[in-house]
């Protein structure tokens, strides 16, 4: 029987995001792709150390009963590698229990190309100009950076939190803001559209889904009180009142529950996300994501006018072996 991809919830990931990669990258960089071929097979059965994206995957990939068919979150891998020096990759999919069968092995291209042939929802790497490049081709996509953060193996919770403009929804009222340049405009105009939901985002349809998979917990505990919602979903943007209204509104329109909502007016992001301690976090900001991404794994998304007019990415350093 025909497997049906657009029943799933499909996220694709490059290596460089699940597992670290640097010393292999390092061998690439330096002694270029025969040595790293080389490297890559004599340390086959050497299992990868997991990456910054590792936390939020394993997590999704555990939400289900043990049964095939109950498992709601696909993960696809999206390679530069070939199939050859990828081997090793899958190697430390299979240490990890992690169920991931399927995966694109394209020889140092850009493997984003691929996402709509598997209904991804969002693309993940460590690699900034794939990521650059995918989401100006209208790809859902983010980056994801270097973090000091270390995930604890006893905590079966998944929490996630988004940043609200240019990540859920789009970066019209941002560009308000950008190009008035008064934060004053920015809340009259923001005041009059309080009513007028939000033209959706570039991760719109991974945020949608993530929450169809926290009902789905939810519905588990109405039926069994005992049984913990495993998700739990925040937003942490700097709009405040009354710029909040409209978040709301957007909120509302797309029937979407969020479980924590920080709304801090230039207070500094970091200082709520050390507490609700997610295991991702999205930004369009460089400079967010910069602060972030020491204590929480974090991804940049590069959409919109605050990265048109602004700091491109340029960290982490771009890994082309993945």
């Amino acid at each position: 029987m025909p497997y049906d991809i657009e029943d799933k919830f499909v996220i694709a990931v490059a290596s460089s995001a699940l597992f670290d990669l640097t010393e292999s990258d390092r061998v690439f960089m330096d002694k270029g792709e025969d040595e790293y071929r080389k490297y890559q097979r004599e340390h086959e059965h050497q299992v990868l150390q997991p990456g910054n994206a590792f936390p939020l995957i394993k997590r999704l990939l555990h939400l289900h009963t043990g049964e095939t068919e109950d498992q709601p979150v696909e993960v696809v891998l999206l390679s530069r590698n070939d199939p050859d020096t990828g081997l090793r990759v899958f190697k430390s999919i299979e240490h990890y229990k992690l169920p991931i069968s399927r995966a694109v092995f394209v020889t140092g291209n850009n493997p984003f190309a691929y996402m709509e042939a598997f209904n991804a929802t969002l693309f993940l790497s460590g690699n900034p100009a794939d990521v650059k490049e995918a989401v100006e081709q209208g790809f859902p996509a983010g980056c994801i950076y270097p973090t000091d953060y270390i995930d604890d193996d006893e905590d079966s919770e998944l929490r996630i939190a988004f940043d609200f403009d240019g990540i859920i929804a789009d970066d019209s009222a941002e560009s308000v803001y950008q190009q008035g340049g008064a934060l004053d405009s920015f809340h009259q105009h923001e005041r009059l559209k309080a009513g007028e939901p939000l033209p959706p985002g570039p991760l719109l349809r991974f945020f949608t889904e993530i929450s169809k998979l926290q009902r789905r917990e939810l519905e588990k505990n109405r039926s069994n009180p005992d049984y913990k919602p495993k998700i739990r979903v925040a937003i942490a943007t700097a709009r405040n009142a009354p710029a909040h209204e409209r978040v709301i509104t957007t909120l509302r329109q797309l029937d979407i529950r969020v479980d924590e909502a920080f709304f801090l007016g230039g207070i500094d992001k970091n200082r709520v996300l050390r507490i609700f301690k997610p295991h991702i976090f999205f930004d369009d900001q460089v400079g967010h994501i910069e602060g972030a991404s020491r204590i929480v794994p974090s991804v940049h998304v590069p959409f919109g006018i605050t990265n048109n007019k602004g700091r491109q990415a340029e960290q982490p350093p771009g890994k082309q072996s993945n």
